[in-house]
């Protein structure tokens, strides 16, 4: 199952390997379909893919360390 979200990253995260981890643990597959990073904010719009289950584990893993996690519409799925 494929899932795309957009990721608004606080500035204490923006230098932090948060994909990567998130990814490793739950054994999902992200694909970066866009971002913008500044010094202050950082916007991603992130294709993850993997079992049901394992998406919607990293996405609340991603909530809880701060951060925003919105659907983007359009979802892909298989």
């Amino acid at each position: 199952m494929k899932q795309r979200v957009k990721l608004i990253f606080p500035q204490s995260l923006i230098k932090e390997p948060v994909i990567f981890n998130m990814a490793k643990k739950h054994n999902v597959m992200p694909n970066i379909r866009r971002a913008r990073v500044t010094e202050s904010i950082g916007e991603m719009v992130l294709e993850i893919d993997g079992e049901a289950a394992a998406l919607d584990a990293a996405i609340e893993e991603m909530r809880n360390q701060g951060v925003d996690v919105e659907p983007v519409e359009g979802d892909v799925l298989e």
